[in-house]
């Protein structure tokens, strides 16, 4: 159980220091999904297919935006946040050159 949680907190901690990107890949992949769903029902018109992937791809950015908030707030409550930024900044509170 020990491997699963830690495989779970490395991804926990990539998607909280890539929300955008994560973002968009959800976006891009609701598309994707909702084109091919579309697809495969006959009895639409193409413009619709594409209204609603539209619309699918949209609803699901709102959750994944939704869910990157309550992150945020989680790691603001728990002090998590504190502690990634003073990894970038030295005692004195100047940022380190990369």
């Amino acid at each position: 159980m020990g491997k699963a949680q830690n495989k779970f907190q490395s991804v926990r901690e990539w998607v909280v220091d890539n929300k955008l990107r994560t973002v968009g890949c959800l976006w891009l992949s609701g598309i994707a999904g909702s084109i091919a769903y579309n697809w495969s029902q006959p009895n639409m018109k193409t413009s619709v297919k594409l209204i609603h992937a539209r619309l699918h791809a949209q609803a699901l950015t709102l959750a994944a935006l939704a869910g990157a908030a309550v992150v945020e707030c989680y790691d603001h409550r728990t002090g998590a946040k504190e502690e990634r930024v003073a990894k970038f900044l030295d005692l004195d509170g100047n940022a380190h050159k990369d």
